[in-house]
């Protein structure tokens, strides 16, 4: 008997080295991984992450000016905050936070907000703006009357051994002030090189992605709860997406409780975790005639900025494959017809797909996204579906995400009453980054100039262009 089990432990060792290599289990382990808890001398874990304190002397994140900024308490934490918003770091004068890059890329920088109840301090009248690199991340920002944790978030291409983020009070207020900051190498595939462009008019390539500074301005699990970092390999925080559904008439949400199927090659869980393609919203014919409805999603945004939008998909309702066909759309644009999840993730349930799009928002200050049946959609079964959205705001052309001054112009408007030539020098340096951004990001198309990357035609198949798949 003993010898019988153990042969069959060895079949099973043998099978599943056959079969794992084809599906993705590895964990991701981030290069550069810089976590800092502002303002205080005592360190602080939260889910599981070790935030090293800027105050300890052991702390490698100096500051421009150590005897311009303070170290202050919440007077009154609550104690089921975490320790993270329990201090802050706050600045009377420009400063800056300086992290060692051994790894270049792109990199997700984090910021975390929480008014603080301080007798020295009110945080709710706090305005200031944020430079990453040559970046303006932050401009005139405030966290308001709000007293719960702000979290803002970005993707930045660093190409250097070094990450400098600056704090600049605004000529109002004085002061800024930060909680928390992280600084983490992100996965090679989480921004792309190329995404489908698309307006009314034409649909094109943008290229030049990996360049561009990204802000998270929504992550959304259709159909789910909140996913908090705990359950993401990227620490990130998913939110449920009632407020932005247009309307559920005719939508179903769905929860897959067997496991998802990442495949080497196609999307991993750093690009969507678990719990996100476990749940959705879907179109589901119940007899012999298609729904002739749409699902659809709208989100605010702050026009004059082109967004980056990701839809994730992955087929967790349909009992076979070949059985869900559907259309895709971005602000009423068709961007995907007769979408086919059975085919683009290589003949797989339950193993995820998404696809990148990039839209122009002069004009308008709602983006929305939509799913509905194509004239491939089948009676008795599902005809559309969605699993996840994340709309990112890309850098204009004066490298700021919010507003229309450049990191040198922000920086130069500091007054200079004691600070001798290093501000100016530090502005007149970041002006001439922020022109060079500009001239090198313009071109002549058409024989007509514009500022943005260079685009070229699409193929017929858009499909193999804008989307990464499982196969």
């Amino acid at each position: 008997m003993e010898f019988r089990n153990r042969n069959l432990v060895l079949s099973l060792l043998f099978l599943s080295l056959h079969v794992l290599p084809s599906l993705s289990f590895t964990f991701f382990s981030p290069v550069d991984n810089h976590l800092v808890n502002c303002g205080s001398a005592t360190d602080a874990t939260v889910d599981n992450r070790r935030f090293v304190a800027d105050g300890s002397h052991r702390s490698k994140t100096p500051f421009c000016h150590w005897d311009s900024s303070v170290s202050l308490r919440n007077d009154n934490a609550l104690s089921d905050s975490p320790k993270l918003y329990d201090s802050a770091r706050v600045f009377r004068k420009p400063s800056k936070y300086e992290f060692e890059i051994r790894e270049k890329g792109t990199h997700m920088v984090r910021f975390h907000f929480h008014n603080l109840n301080s007798s020295k301090f009110d945080s709710i009248d706090a305005q200031f703006h944020i430079l990453i690199d040559d970046f303006v991340a932050l401009s005139n920002f405030s966290t308001g009357n709000s007293f719960s944790p702000m979290i803002k978030e970005y993707l930045i291409s660093i190409n250097s051994d070094k990450l400098v983020i600056r704090f600049l009070p605004s000529e109002t207020t004085k002061f800024a002030f930060v909680n928390a900051i992280e600084v983490i190498s992100a996965p090679k595939d989480l921004v792309p090189e190329t995404a489908q462009f698309v307006n009314p008019e034409k649909v094109e390539n943008f290229d030049g992605l990996k360049n561009q500074a990204l802000e998270v301005v929504y992550r959304v699990n259709v159909g789910g709860p909140k996913v908090t970092p705990f359950n993401d390999t990227l620490w990130r925080t998913w939110l449920p997406d009632d407020e932005h559904l247009e309307s559920s008439f005719g939508s179903e949400r769905v929860y897959f409780s067997g496991r998802i199927k990442y495949q080497t090659g196609g999307p991993s869980r750093e690009i969507g975790p678990d719990n996100v393609y476990k749940t959705a919203r879907l179109i589901h014919s119940r007899n012999s005639s298609i729904p002739s409805l749409n699902i659809t999603w709208g989100f605010s945004v702050t026009k004059g900025y082109k967004y980056l939008v990701r839809m994730h998909f992955c087929d967790i309702a349909s009992i076979s494959l070949e059985l869900l066909f559907f259309n895709v759309y971005v602000n009423g644009n068709l961007v995907y017809k007769d979408l086919d999840l059975s085919e683009v993730t290589g003949w797989m349930l339950a193993s995820p797909y998404y696809a990148d799009f990039v839209v122009d928002q002069s004009y308008s200050d709602v983006l929305s996204v939509s799913v509905g049946p194509s004239n491939n959609s089948l009676a008795y079964a599902i005809d559309g579906i969605l699993n996840g959205v994340e709309i990112m705001k890309l850098n204009n052309s004066m490298g700021s995400l919010d507003g229309s001054d450049c990191a040198g112009f922000v920086l130069g408007r500091w007054p200079q009453r004691g600070g001798g030539i290093l501000i100016p020098l530090i502005a007149a340096a970041l002006l001439v980054l922020s022109l060079s951004i500009v001239l090198r990001r313009r071109f002549t198309f058409g024989g007509q100039e514009s500022a943005a990357v260079a685009w070229s035609k699409l193929p017929v198949d858009v499909s193999e262009i804008n989307a990464k798949h499982g196969g």
